[in-house]
């Protein structure tokens, strides 16, 4: 109906309805007639273009929406390993630093992970140490625990990577590979860094519990970038260095 007055008010403004009348002198029957004609095929392009119009958008709509659907739809979440046996809350790792004027231990807190077993032995295990729970043993509240643990954390502005740097590297981890009846296997994982490590323990089965307890073995801090006063790295220390094994002992256990 729009493209149809459009027309008309085009012809009428440029006279050719006058113009068409004056040379074919027709009667107003057959130009009634005619006028019917012209405007019923009008009506006919016009729905056709309104049609084709139509589709144009809607295909244009559906094309222009897809990729952003698929561009917006999260990726699945990777579903947690499940384990028969889940970490229990007093897991810890115990460790000892030393240099020339002494030493100083303490603990990790081993808080997530589990184990699997089959046959009475361990066919998978992974532990998760929370960094941000390194705790000082040695020394009091208020005699240097807590400038202890701020260094060893991370958490003074001026010494974040001198050794963990929790705020980058909150946890570490242990993945268990195997185990000899004498020796567990695994690879440690301390700021983003992977090395494998192996370490005498006694494993305990039963239908309810595992419990890992490992004797008293080393690690070298600087495999793991730890390496602030180090005399492997850094030349000028003289007696000022902080050895580079650390003890550890692991006191795991998991339950169901």
């Amino acid at each position: 109906r729009f493209a149809t007055a459009s027309l008309f008010r085009f012809l009428n403004k440029f006279g050719r309805i006058d113009y068409i009348s004056y040379l074919c002198p027709i009667n107003d029957l057959k130009m009634k007639s005619l006028m019917k004609k012209i405007v019923l095929s009008l009506a006919v392009i016009a729905s056709v273009a309104l049609v084709s119009c139509n589709n144009t958008n809607t295909q244009q709509s559906t094309e222009t929406t897809t990729p952003t659907t698929e561009q917006t739809t999260a990726p699945e979440a990777t579903q947690a390993s499940t384990f028969a046996y889940s970490v229990d809350p007093t897991s810890v790792v115990e460790w000892v630093g030393s240099k020339p004027a002494g030493k100083h231990n303490g603990t990790v807190n081993v808080t997530k992970g589990g184990i699997n077993v089959e046959n009475g032995a361990i066919t998978k295990a992974e532990f998760v140490l929370d960094m941000n729970t390194i705790t000082v043993l040695d020394l009091q509240a208020g005699k240097g625990k807590e400038d202890l643990e701020a260094h060893l954390k991370g958490t003074d502005p001026e010494k974040v990577d001198h050794f963990f740097n929790v705020k980058d590297f909150p946890t570490a981890s242990f993945v268990f590979k195997k185990f000899d009846g004498k020796n567990l296997t695994g690879d440690l994982t301390i700021k983003g860094k992977t090395k494998e490590v192996s370490f005498p323990a006694i494993v305990t089965v039963t239908d309810n519990e595992v419990s890992i307890v490992s004797q008293p073995f080393k690690i070298n801090r600087v495999d793991f970038g730890v390496n602030y006063g180090s005399k492997s790295v850094f030349d000028d220390l003289k007696d000022k260095f902080i050895n580079d094994d650390v003890e550890l002992v692991v006191k795991a256990k998991a339950t169901k």
